[in-house]
């Protein structure tokens, strides 16, 4: 199968740099707690093995793919982890297209195909996404760590 797309972009659960601080702060309060304990029981043991397990978690979310974008055939296709269905967004039907910031928020957590408010949202990390709007008003809001490429790859398709 060939791949002529545009733009490709892929998205992993774990290399979001604040989601990594919290998960080694926890960490290192277990293994911190582990070496403050004064009798070495099963209950300190367990400490270190749960330390140990952040951290192992932590590195195998760094290779979880959340989803993975793709304009490719004046469409843009977000297909995301396991069970997650197909999304196909056509630009025939985006009347408007701009590079935004995804949240005034800090902390934002991933969502994948989440429809709130008149917006269907998909996000992994950082801060910018685009906007797009159909000409029914919904608006799609794609987070992407690479906006700008994105932004220019949607509207080469749309133009040609």
């Amino acid at each position: 199968m060939t791949d002529n797309s545009v733009f490709t972009e892929k998205q992993y659960l774990g290399r979001e740099w604040i989601p990594i601080t919290i998960r080694l702060v926890l960490a290192m309060f277990c293994f911190a707690a582990y070496f403050f304990t004064d009798e070495r029981e099963r209950n300190g043991d367990l400490l270190l093995v749960v330390g140990f397990a952040i951290i192992i978690i932590s590195i195998l979310m760094g290779f979880l793919l959340h989803f993975r974008t793709r304009v490719i055939n004046k469409s843009i296709l977000v297909d995301g982890l396991w069970s997650s269905k197909l999304v196909k967004i056509d630009l025939n039907s985006i009347v408007k297209a701009e590079k935004g910031s995804y949240s005034r928020y800090l902390f934002n957590n991933p969502v994948y195909n989440l429809h709130k408010s008149g917006t269907i949202r998909f996000y992994t990390a950082g801060n910018d996404a685009i906007h797009l709007t159909d000409r029914d008003g919904l608006v799609y809001i794609i987070g992407s760590q690479h906006a700008n490429e994105f932004l220019r790859a949607i509207k080469e398709e749309m133009k040609g």
